[in-house]
């Protein structure tokens, strides 16, 4: 038996591969099916199952494709309907692969079809349980995901409750848990970093398994704090339920080099966005005017999600050399499939061409003290919890997640400076407010983590003379 866990951590995201006797059972795999095709050829085994133990909201799952190339068949849990074929399984449903069992445990909370996967070895005992977004390490998934008119989140938090004392937690202390996110994603609050640990562990640590949690405690707790789900959940989870392009032709339309007049011809023909991957110090010096910046060496996918509202939105990427795959690539695990090309050479090419580029101006945090006086105008853009820890005196919270909602609460003819913790996600707000008409904006290189060495006045909400 071979337990391998393909973790993706730009979407904080476990899949698993799971072989016994040459026959395969893939859980939750991502949008693109080579790495699954590679381990199953250089294995020389055949891919049996695959189970997706919920509808993903946060990303876009492989498992049709896979399901095309290989003829494995899709399992789901209970309450599962989908527009492709499946199988529906039973509670308590057993699946042989090999030598091993593979067995169904409908768990609903997170979402009405959640269902974990009870791994039982060729002794016939149990081994791992792979729970998908019902148990996390530290935390358990949010509620609020599928909630219906005759069903609220606290509804949804009481089943998992249930979920989890009557099916999970009766299992054995040495019973291995494979969750399918850890730190990061959006689908809980608290996950840890660490992406696997024994049922036992769980049961010390985290707090939603505590022996003595009445279900209304464990329904207050689990919703206490919890932000809005990006807007890009719900479509993300209709695209698993109904089917997408295949991967290979989203990346054949996507993955085209256009010189710096094709680019700019196909830009004003389609209203394509301008989406620059590259770093936020490379587009703060210099950019294509009206593009966005969300740079591939940060949390990309989740700010395309939270960020481009419009899944068929052309995009248009100038991205680092040799990117170019992996930005069309990483847009499609979230449903972006309307990618029609890159910019040929990049910013170089582009100024070859006597484009005009733009700039943001970016200083130091020792540079703001200098200018600093009671009447700047500071967007913070962390998020909230990030903002009450701690922030500047006279600093403004304006959170990156919700920067559309407020765009209207902003004046185009005052000077903002922006900052974020440590410059990525500022760089993204700069480029989005500079693109709806914003022109004197200055980013504060470093964030708060630069800014908590200056003698800038902070508070916070416990120490607000701090």
């Amino acid at each position: 038996m071979k337990i391998e866990q393909i973790y993706t951590g730009c979407l904080a995201q476990g899949a698993y591969y799971i072989e016994s006797e040459g026959e395969v059972a893939i859980i939750d795999p991502l949008r693109e099916t080579a790495p699954y095709l590679k381990r199953i050829e250089k294995e020389n085994a055949k891919v049996k199952y695959i189970f997706e133990t919920h509808f993903h909201a946060d990303f876009v799952s492989g498992h049709v494709d896979l399901a095309e190339k290989t003829g494995a068949t899709i399992v789901y849990g209970p309450n599962a309907k989908t527009s492709y074929d499946i199988y529906q399984a039973k509670d308590n449903e057993t699946f042989k692969l090999g030598k091993v069992t593979i067995k169904a445990l409908h768990t609903p909370g997170h979402t009405l079809e959640s269902t974990t996967y009870l791994l039982i070895d060729e002794d016939g005992k149990n081994h791992a349980l792979f729970t998908g977004d019902t148990l996390f390490l530290g935390d358990v998934g949010r509620p609020d995901l599928a909630i219906k008119q005759d069903i609220t989140k606290e509804d949804l938090a009481a089943m998992l409750f249930d979920s989890l004392r009557n099916k999970i937690m009766p299992l054995a202390d040495n019973v291995i848990v494979y969750p399918a996110h850890g730190a990061g994603s959006a689908c809980g609050k608290n996950l840890s970093k660490e992406t696997v640990d024994t049922l036992g562990n769980q049961k010390k640590t985290n707090y939603a398994l505590r022996a003595d949690m009445t279900k209304q405690e464990f329904v207050d707790e689990v919703l206490d704090g919890i932000m809005p789900p990006p807007q890009y959940f719900s479509k993300n989870a209709m695209l698993n339920k109904e089917g997408y392009s295949t991967f290979d032709d989203v990346l054949e339309k996507g993955d085209v080099p256009l010189s710096p007049e094709k680019f700019e011809l196909i830009a004003n023909q389609e209203g394509a966005l301008l989406l620059d991957v590259r770093t936020q110090d490379e587009f703060l010096k210099e950019h294509i005017p009206n593009s966005i910046f969300i740079g591939l060496n940060g949390s990309f996918a989740p700010w395309v999600g939270a960020l481009i509202t419009d899944l068929k939105q052309p995009i248009l990427l100038i991205v680092p050399e040799g990117k170019s795959k992996e930005a069309v690539t990483r847009l499609s695990r979230v449903g972006y499939d309307n990618t029609l090309g890159y910019l040929d050479g990049g910013i170089e090419n582009w100024k070859k061409a006597d484009k005009e580029v733009a700039t943001i101006n970016s200083i130091t945090a020792e540079t703001f003290q200098e200018e600093y006086n009671d009447s700047l105008n500071i967007l913070d853009v962390r998020k909230p919890g990030e903002y009450e820890s701690e922030h500047l005196e006279k600093g403004i919270t304006f959170p990156l997640d919700f920067i559309n909602e407020h765009m209207g609460e902003l004046d185009k003819n005052k000077k903002y400076y922006v900052h974020c913790a440590g410059g990525y996600r500022s760089a993204i707000a700069a480029s989005i407010l500079k693109a709806r008409g914003f022109e004197n904006l200055v980013d504060i290189k470093g964030g708060f983590g630069a800014l908590k060495n200056t003698e800038i006045p902070k508070t916070n909400y416990s120490c607000p003379n701090s």
